[in-house]
């Protein structure tokens, strides 16, 4: 019977340097969007794919991070007070369980795939989830969750997957199709940034995984790739050909890079408006300031 898949790993070391000033004192993790940090987003997306243990790789400097998760009981005796309940409702999500978290430390910045490798003593040998906390995807039913229900038929190795315009696929792993069978693609191979008009495909993966064991193995005998960082993709191009495979999931969904400014400034806007509280004014705002744009033109 194939394992659960129980454990995520969220690789969350990096310095976020495309945000400075911000990011000088708060991580990047829990910047907000609309109401909610980054990393909010990524533990309900793993919380509704049937995840219980959540490893998170870190590094200096992330102590705000850590303590989002902790409970607040100074701020929650306020509201008690206060009979303000719903805030208190919207709080139970932020807190975590005694235990349900780990944290890791990456002391260097030698990229994903050492970022996940650090984790590899609490994973041991079962199939694990890695979720990028910058990739935020609105969907119907979770990404994460679309997978696992795909994994239970395929098992292997699984990779989200999206089709980019083939002028921005050298700044993904690129997935070299072999057959399609609905939201599910057998991958033959995997490139890591290929060079402009070199690209297999313009299939490339974005953040999330579902990864066996024997990646981790393959990362304990990596050395750097492209990037002279060591790539998760690689690591994971070694399982194919083998008795488990690699597969694509075309996931049902809309993904926002909030690595980049205008990414996130882009998924602000449509979580804003998809909040029924909010749209109607944001609506008019945003009408407001296309109109003001076409008349100056």
């Amino acid at each position: 019977m194939r394992k659960k898949v129980t454990k995520a790993i969220f690789p969350v070391a990096g310095l976020g340097t495309r945000f400075l000033p911000a990011t000088k004192s708060v991580p990047k993790e829990i910047m907000t969007l609309v109401d909610r940090p980054l990393i909010q987003y990524a533990i309900d997306e793993a919380r509704a794919a049937g995840i219980k243990e959540f490893i998170f790789v870190t590094s200096r400097g992330k102590g705000a991070l850590e303590d989002y998760f902790d409970h607040a009981p100074t701020l929650e005796q306020e509201l008690r007070k206060k009979g303000k309940d719903q805030l208190l409702e919207i709080l139970k999500d932020t807190n975590m369980d005694s235990g349900a978290i780990a944290y890791i430390r990456q002391h260097k910045a030698l990229g994903l795939g050492h970022a996940v490798w650090c984790a590899r003593r609490l994973i041991g040998n079962e199939p694990f989830a890695v979720i990028l906390p910058d990739d935020v995807i609105a969907a119907e039913k979770p990404c994460l969750q679309q997978m696992v229900e795909a994994y239970a038929e395929t098992g292997g190795n699984m990779v989200a997957a999206m089709e980019v315009p083939p002028e921005k696929a050298s700044s993904y792993g690129v997935l070299d199709v072999e057959a399609e069978d609905g939201q599910i693609v057998q991958v033959k191979g995997m490139v890591e940034k290929p060079p402009a008009g070199e690209a297999p495909s313009n299939l490339a993966v974005i953040g999330r995984y579902i990864l066996s064991p024997e990646v981790l193995r393959s990362l304990n005998k990596m050395k750097s790739g492209a990037g002279g960082e060591i790539q998760l993709t690689d690591a994971i191009a070694q399982a194919i050909g083998s008795n488990e495979g690699v597969y694509g999931y075309r996931f049902r969904g809309q993904r926002f890079d909030c690595g980049s400014k205008s990414g996130f400034l882009q998924a602000t806007v449509s979580f804003g408006l998809a909040r029924e509280e909010l749209r109607h004014d944001l609506l008019g705002y945003i009408r407001d300031v296309v109109q003001m744009d076409q008349a100056a033109e």
